[in-house]
């Protein structure tokens, strides 16, 4: 494993250990309740026009699974497998998939070492906000995704939109709130690193284990892709805010999210 990989591992495990009473604790009774939980509104939309009943989903960086609970379960979907590095939250999803009584496993594994067992098994992949950043290698990603799915499976990616990349936010050297659409960092940096936690699973500040994370331009994302025989079928762009940093720009004509679709060949 990647040594920076390794370091992901023990932060993210660390994060979910650490974790506030209600993260995750709304999981069953929305999933028993609404439709399509857990999911934006134009993803949902996009969900709903899909035949998924006796299909097989894929979600890669699952993190606690509800997501792909809630889309198995509202899809009837025949099967649903997740995948994410850290060990403690599949196991929370795998408690919730049972609980649920709902067809989902969920496996403890970096993405980049998915082995052939899961060769051609997906009818749809999803793979949803904060998922990519933690690769440096989208090509190496996408490699194994497309590996992963049947030939003619479809894949959605909802994901911050990469020119996001280039604002700064709250503790960012330089920000200011009074002009939060000014570029601070160049669209094609690459790697980050930090030890600031993870606030929206802890609701806290803490001193964390180092996360270390990649931005990727667009041409990265679609580049990889279509390098291992994904055809872009279509990409939506919004001025809101999916990810929660950005909510305050909401509606201001910046592009701050997406959904890419695509299709193997």
């Amino acid at each position: 494993m990647d040594k920076y990989i390794e370091g992901n591992k023990a932060a993210w495990e660390e994060a979910f250990a650490n974790r506030d009473a209600s993260w995750g604790a709304d999981i069953t009774e929305r999933i028993q309740k609404e439709d399509y939980p857990f999911f934006e509104r134009e993803m949902a939309d996009i969900l709903r026009s899909i035949d998924m009943e006796g299909k097989t989903v894929g979600q890669f960086c699952c993190n606690n699974g509800r997501e792909l609970l809630s889309l198995v379960k509202c899809g009837k979907a025949a099967k649903g497998i997740g995948f994410d590095i850290a060990e403690n939250q599949v196991a929370f999803a795998n408690e919730k998939a049972r609980e649920l009584n709902l067809p989902c496993t969920f496996e403890a594994v970096n993405v980049y070492d998915i082995d052939d067992k899961f060769k051609e098994q997906f009818d749809i992949v999803i793979i949803t906000v904060g998922a990519i950043c933690w690769f440096d290698d989208l090509n190496r990603f996408f490699e194994v995704v497309a590996k992963c799915m049947k030939p003619g499976a479809l894949i959605l990616l909802n994901e911050k939109h990469p020119c996001t990349n280039m604002l700064a936010t709250d503790g960012d050297e330089g920000f200011d709130p009074e002009h939060r659409k000014e570029c601070h960092f160049s669209y094609f940096e690459h790697e980050w690193t930090g030890n600031g936690g993870i606030y929206y699973m802890t609701l806290k500040s803490y001193r964390s284990k180092t996360f270390t994370d990649y931005t990727h331009p667009m041409a990265e994302i679609i580049t990889g892709m279509c390098n291992n025989g994904i055809v872009v079928t279509g990409l939506q762009e919004f001025d809101h805010d999916i990810g929660g940093g950005f909510s305050v720009i909401d509606n201001c004509g910046f592009p701050l999210s997406m959904i890419l679709q695509g299709k193997k060949c």
